[in-house]
């Protein structure tokens, strides 16, 4: 057996450079990846919870409440967002997502204070996500307790310092636990990641195989094409659902509140939107390697931009925007909605919608690049 040769190592090398260098898309990739992923985690990864949306019923209207009320708005941890008529509207907040704590005054809230007695206000807290909920729980009461002693009674000559007697409800998640905000989540993580990664090599398999120009000669139109290859995988990303959703309830015990049929639909939804992202990698893709890149390029970020592991309420604005544009984002919504907290389609039409829309996009996109291709 010949010996180690530095000649043939290095022409190896040197053939392997070359091949780097006319490879442009993975060359850009491999050096513009790492700076998006710093860039997006180091903003995305933070656990500190801030400027939580809270609802307001203040049935009371006096000096003391409106003081307890800017007490909680002058905390980082606290924005007043929705000033709710009754508890019906602060409820139908809750159910849609669109706060995540309320307090509610009651009418001798100010009339108790005065007479040196601690008035009792109801505290209410979104325990869907428990990173949130947690953090709401303690620093509201924390901060209501002391309201009376440190920010209204210590300016007045009172002999008895009463405190705010809160009375607190969790919903949907009282105990706060953490694998029901979690395994609904990974549902929709499942079916995003594994819908993505098979459809990215649809169109590149056809391609490296050399069977993609004998589509070409046919009178298949790319509309045919693209919707003839979603077929097959979107029973695939649905049959992953269906697994997902059995072993989360009969294994993880996570109860679904809401419709179940109804979560199927907008599974289906999800699905088709996700089968697209893959589809367009795929339009985009030379090679298989390339199609993994940026499928991973795209998957790794969703899982933080989502909310799937870091609450999106701590996020900076500008990233919270870029995670507008991952379908994952609205479909967790979704799945939270119906599992946890069991509100119907009334609540969610928003996500619902936005789903849509961002499909045909991608459906468009895609379309268009084929398009180009069999011209």
């Amino acid at each position: 057996m010949n010996g180690f040769s530095i000649r043939r190592f290095v022409a190896i090398a040197k053939k392997e450079f070359i091949q780097i260098k006319r490879d442009k898309a993975s060359f850009v990739l491999a050096f513009v990846a790492p700076f998006i992923m710093l860039m997006l985690f180091g903003y995305a990864v933070k656990m500190d919870v801030e400027n939580v949306s809270i609802g307001i019923l203040d049935m009371a209207k006096t000096q003391e409440s409106r003081e307890l009320v800017r007490k909680l708005q002058n905390t980082r941890y606290f924005k007043p967002t929705f000033f709710a008529q009754n508890q019906v509207e602060i409820e139908s907040s809750l159910d849609s997502g669109k706060i995540k704590a309320a307090l509610i005054i009651p009418s001798h809230f100010a009339k108790l204070l005065k007479q040196n007695k601690s008035p009792e206000v109801l505290f209410i807290v979104d325990g869907t996500d428990p990173t949130i909920a947690k953090t709401v729980f303690s620093s509201g009461i924390l901060t209501m307790q002391n309201f009376a002693q440190k920010n209204y009674f210590a300016q007045k000559n009172y002999v008895v310092k009463p405190i705010v007697d809160v009375r607190t409800r969790v919903k949907y998640n009282p105990s706060m636990k953490s694998e029901l905000f979690t395994i609904p989540g990974l549902m929709g993580l499942i079916m995003q990641n594994i819908t993505i990664i098979l459809t990215a090599f649809a169109i590149v398999r056809e391609r490296e195989k050399g069977t993609m120009e004998q589509l070409i000669v046919t009178s298949i139109k790319s509309i045919e094409l693209i919707l003839g290859k979603l077929v097959p995988y979107t029973f695939l990303g649905l049959g992953d659902f269906l697994v997902a959703l059995l072993f989360g309830i009969l294994w993880f015990k996570v109860p679904v509140r809401g419709n179940i049929l109804l979560l199927f639909v907008l599974g289906m939804e999800f699905v088709i939107c996700a089968l697209m992202i893959g589809m367009l990698i795929s339009s985009v893709s030379k090679t298989q390697l390339q199609a993994m890149q940026l499928a991973l390029l795209f998957l790794l970020p969703s899982v933080l931009l989502s909310g799937f592991m870091f609450p999106r309420e701590a996020m900076p604005a500008v990233i919270r925007f870029v995670g507008n544009f991952v379908p994952l984002t609205y479909f967790l919504i979704i799945l939270r909605g119906i599992v946890l907290k069991g509100v119907g389609i009334e609540y969610l039409w928003d996500e619902v919608l936005v789903l849509i829309f961002l499909g045909l996009v991608l459906l468009f996109i895609s379309i268009k690049r084929f398009s180009k291709r069999f011209d």
